[in-house]
């Protein structure tokens, strides 16, 4: 939280005095947007929670955001497949292609690693 001439710790205590309590969520890995248009992936974000008892304020500093134009389907199918940044780079390297083109190829294939590397390897990409 930045507020010029105001340290972190006294606007806490102000947000505080105010009802407000401010809480850092660790261990963030990624949060996914969605619009009509496009997806916004924000990977290795700091994220603070504003929790007034009413309502939830969430603060996202992005560190690294990947932008995707998808059909709805697609995107149906990439929230109902549990891809893991570990699978999608290993597809990336084996089939010498991008992070994501790999995770494209994972999602037509349902996450079937060695079907994507397959897919990616005869289609040339």
């Amino acid at each position: 939280m930045v507020f010029p001439g105001v340290s972190p710790r006294e606007l806490k205590r102000m947000l505080k005095r105010m009802g407000i309590n401010v809480k850092e969520l660790k261990n963030v890995n990624r949060i996914t947007l969605e619009t009509n248009e496009k997806v916004f992936i924000i990977e290795d974000p700091q994220v603070l929670m504003f929790d007034s008892g009413k309502q939830k304020i969430f603060q996202i500093i992005a560190n690294r955001i990947i932008e995707e134009t998808a059909p709805m389907e697609s995107k149906k199918e990439a929230l109902e497949i549990s891809l893991s940044d570990e699978d999608i780079k290993f597809v990336a390297e084996q089939a010498g292609v991008s992070l994501e083109k790999a995770r494209e190829a994972l999602i037509k294939t349902k996450g079937d690693l060695a079907e994507a590397i397959l897919l990616l390897r005869e289609s040339g990409s």
